[in-house]
């Protein structure tokens, strides 16, 4: 009788403590929290820590929200800010007044904000959450953030507005003077080579008149002899009879 007892007190505390762990998941909820997994910025950019989560219970002030940092030099983990009820930001260190809480438990929402980004902060950001009973599930998330040197931009000084403002007028004024000073030449190159057909100046016709006279022409023409000889040619014909019985 003695040794039943004792058999089954043993099967109890083995089975028991299987039961347990069997049903005891379905009796707690799960929470589950979410951070990108890698963010970039610029040299002096504020950056959002982006971090939700989602729980089955309301939050309540039992409800914290850990952050925690690890250079990428490696290193432990530090702590970077604490919220339970209130925000707790880092008392000391590089991120000294440079952490701003931007959450919203109600909407499931644990952010934060990195004012003023430097190259020094380039890590790995854990993001952990803890609302009871919510205590199982993927209470944490982790977040690599890149930052790089701000590209150089192009801004206009005010000298350089000055000399723009200067200069481009300058340019304009310049550039009609030298129009005015070709345009007059140009149009005085066009009428002296348009001309009408029908228009000539005296110097031309005088030119005309030399051209017509050529070397030949001295030599070409008849003298007064031959002139008066042709002219007797041309006459009416003399009767040869009635000429010799003047005679």
């Amino acid at each position: 009788m003695r040794g039943r007892r004792e058999v089954r007190g043993a099967v109890r505390a083995v089975v028991w403590p299987c039961l347990v762990a069997l049903f005891a998941p379905s009796l707690v909820s799960c929470i589950s929290v979410n951070t990108p997994a890698e963010l970039h910025a610029s040299k002096g950019d504020t950056v959002k820590l982006s971090c939700t989560f989602t729980s089955t219970s309301t939050p309540t002030s039992k409800m914290t929200v850990d952050w925690s940092y690890r250079p990428q030099s490696g290193g432990a983990p530090s702590s970077l800010f604490h919220f339970s009820s209130r925000a707790f930001p880092p008392p000391a260190g590089q991120f000294l007044g440079r952490i701003e809480w931007r959450g919203v438990p109600a909407r499931g929402d644990a952010s934060l904000a990195l004012v003023n980004a430097t190259l020094s902060d380039n890590g790995t950001y854990t993001c952990s959450v803890r609302n009871p009973p919510d205590v199982h599930g993927s209470p944490t998330s982790h977040t690599v953030l890149t930052v790089t040197p701000r590209v150089a931009r192009v801004r206009f000084s005010d000298v350089a507005v000055l000399l723009a403002l200067v200069l481009l007028p300058s340019a304009i004024i310049t550039f009609i003077l030298i129009g005015r000073m070709l345009c007059p030449k140009k149009r005085r190159d066009q009428s002296k080579a348009y001309r009408s057909p029908i228009e000539v100046t005296e110097g031309e016709e005088h030119g005309a008149e030399a051209k017509r006279v050529s070397c030949c022409d001295p030599y070409m023409t008849d003298s007064e002899e031959e002139d008066g000889y042709y002219d007797l040619k041309k006459g009416p014909p003399v009767d040869e009879g009635y000429a010799e019985s003047q005679c």
